[in-house]
């Protein structure tokens, strides 16, 4: 039996790896952002009164084995933490660290919408922005363990292709600004819409309203999906993926994912005549998935 966590900025989610392999999401707590002891105490709830197995976590972060060093933008206790060694000591167990979106690239290319397809590039668009790369059923980690992280680096066209004035610098919590993650996940979505209309609305409300024909709405989405489609097709250019499943909460906007979709086949260079940008078939569950099979390669 493995221990599994999905550890993002908003929530730690824990389940069970069994021997026949399935997982089940066992308890949901909020994440302890800035107290490394509370983040501690946190994952140690979940473990009480279980045996010493190993634990497997996809981690909402870049973590490179080489050094040990976690950057986590959305976590800033763990940030310059060797977080791995740091937190098999504080538990008492064996832990492995797995970025969460290269876990979900994992749930996807061996049990989900990626079944059979040589590259499945998998993103996340929730609270922050993610990406993990598998080719030919194998985890692509490069140097530091930032293959397929295409959320960070200061890249987002202030104009949006020059349907606006421009954008001011979005502070990053990698330290950069202007990333794919400050201006491309759900808090981005409500940035540019507070930007824009000096109103502030959820995630939620701002594609609700979309959906609706509501003007403003509209116009925020717009400017939303020409930035991150942009930057979108860039790393599928980059990658040459034969898929890209979306993982986050904005993966259950279906509309807005194939809105998405559509920017982004019309800029690569590559001939998509079929859906590219889908829905991932373990979006709500791909962390704790891709930590049961990172887990399962690790500890056996």
């Amino acid at each position: 039996m493995i221990d599994c966590f999905d550890i993002g900025g908003t929530y730690i989610r824990h389940g069970r790896l069994k021997p026949d392999d399935t997982i089940v999401e066992e308890a949901r707590i909020k994440t302890p952002v800035g107290d490394w002891t509370a983040f501690v105490a946190a994952v140690a709830s979940c473990l009480e009164g279980a045996d010493k197995a190993p634990v497997s976590v996809s981690l909402a972060g870049a973590y490179d084995r080489r050094t040990g060093l976690a950057k986590v933008a959305n976590i800033p206790s763990l940030t310059g933490r060797k977080a791995e060694e740091d937190l098999a000591t504080a538990l008492g167990r064996p832990v492995r660290i797995t970025n969460d979106a290269d876990c979900f690239a994992l749930a996807e290319a061996l049990q989900g919408t990626g079944r059979g397809k040589a590259n499945v590039f998998a993103i996340i668009l929730g609270s922050g922005v993610g990406g993990g790369l598998v080719v030919d059923g194998k985890l692509v980690t490069g140097h530091g363990g930032i293959a397929g992280e295409w959320g960070h680096g200061p890249v987002i066209d202030p104009t949006a292709g020059g349907t606006i004035e421009g954008i001011p610098p979005f502070p990053c919590g990698c330290g950069l600004a202007n990333c794919v993650d400050a201006a491309g996940s759900a808090r981005g979505l409500k940035r540019i819409h507070t930007l824009l209309f000096d109103e502030a609305l959820s995630a939620k409300a701002i594609t609700t309203g979309w959906e609706d024909g509501a003007q403003k709405t509209g116009r925020t989405v717009e400017i939303y999906t020409t930035l991150l489609s942009r930057a979108l097709a860039m790393a599928v250019n980059l990658t040459g993926a034969d898929i890209v499943p979306v993982g986050g909460g904005l993966s259950n906007e279906a509309a807005l994912i194939k809105l998405i979709d559509e920017k982004t086949r019309a800029l690569t260079l590559a001939d998509y005549t079929d859906p590219l940008v889908v829905p991932g078939e373990h979006a709500r569950e791909g962390g704790l998935v891709g930590a049961g099979i990172a887990g399962r390669l690790a500890f056996g």
